[in-house]
């Protein structure tokens, strides 16, 4: 199993930190930038150390802080789980995906308009 479907939705909220971040984070400023997520600060400390665990984040020593990066590319990972969720739920049809999203209004005539016009359609 590869790293990308080990990734629990608590720790894609951490990645969602380190993909916006333009350079490497303490836990210090990653658990700031998760003030909906209600955790303490060990909580993201560990969410970090599993990522590393599974080759998702590198760490560096800086001073007497540890500073994590990504080492996954976030379109990869999208287009990754995105495929996941075609080949799974929807028989490898994005087409069947496409029109379940109509089916329940997930995608309304404006975001077909937008889509159109961003592909040529």
């Amino acid at each position: 199993m590869s790293v990308q479907n080990t990734i629990t939705s608590a720790e894609l909220a951490v990645m969602q930190v380190l993909w916006e971040a333009d350079a490497p984070l303490k836990i210090q400023e990653v658990w700031e930038r998760l003030p909906d997520a209600g955790w303490k600060y060990n909580t993201v400390g560990t969410l970090l150390l599993r990522l590393e665990e599974k080759g998702a984040v590198r760490c560096e020593k800086i001073g007497k802080n540890r500073a994590y990066t990504s080492l996954l590319d976030k379109e990869e990972y999208t287009k990754s789980q995105t495929q996941g969720i075609i080949d799974r739920f929807y028989h490898g049809s994005a087409r069947e995906l496409a029109a379940a999203l109509v089916r329940t209004e997930s995608l309304t005539a404006e975001d077909i308009d937008a889509l159109r016009k961003e592909f040529g359609l």
